[in-house]
């Protein structure tokens, strides 16, 4: 039997055991250094979206983009009803009509991208703060044609500010304060704007 010329040095030499050694380790290095970066990618998306509650789905993506052609519909009829004017005479239905219509055309958009988009959350405990900020804008639509903009603007911003953004008491009621006497010299005493106030 007969070996082939220089075989026996490949084999038994340390040159020839790094030589056949040197291959596998290379191989082995490579989906190693992938997995690790893998690895760091899912760390970084996890930290960064942890807290936030999952997606909401296509079916709530409908649901919430019909809501919004609700409201903007119903925008519409109000500003009907406050009086629409004309282009060169404005009446106090005017801009609300505009918004209205704006809010109409963004629902339909939503409603075209339900099933693309995963903006949306799915309603957890937190999304009460958002059906609490909703009724405090209500209530503040219903009293202020009967007591003026300055007390329910005051206790609007306290409240989103102190409760609903959990800021401390000296901010929430100083800037509570300053955003209602910033509103009343901008568009009272400088601008004239007829909104109903008390001073």
């Amino acid at each position: 039997m007969t070996t082939p010329p220089g075989g026996a040095h490949r084999a038994g030499s340390p040159g020839g055991q790094a030589a056949a050694g040197a291959a596998p380790a290379a191989a082995d290095s490579v989906p190693a250094t992938i997995h690790d970066l893998e690895e760091a990618v899912h760390a970084v998306e996890a930290a960064e979206h942890e807290g936030r509650p999952p997606a909401a789905g296509p079916v709530a993506n409908v649901v919430i983009a019909a809501a919004v052609v609700l409201l903007g519909i119903a925008a519409l009829i109000g500003s009907g009803r406050l009086g629409l004017g004309s282009a060169r005479v404005p009446d106090s239905g005017t801009w609300p009509l505009l918004v209205s219509i704006l809010v109409v055309v963004l629902g339909i958009g939503l409603i075209a991208v339900a099933r693309k988009t995963s903006d949306a959350e799915r309603f957890t405990r937190t999304s009460w703060l958002v059906l609490a900020g909703l009724a405090t804008m209500v209530v503040f639509v219903l009293v202020i044609e009967v007591i003026g903009f300055e007390i329910p603007a005051a206790l609007l911003s306290f409240v989103w500010l102190r409760f609903l953004g959990g800021e401390g008491w000296r901010t929430s009621i100083v800037v509570s304060l300053g955003v209602v006497a910033a509103f009343y010299v901008i568009f009272v005493a400088a601008l004239s704007v007829p909104i109903p106030h008390l001073f």
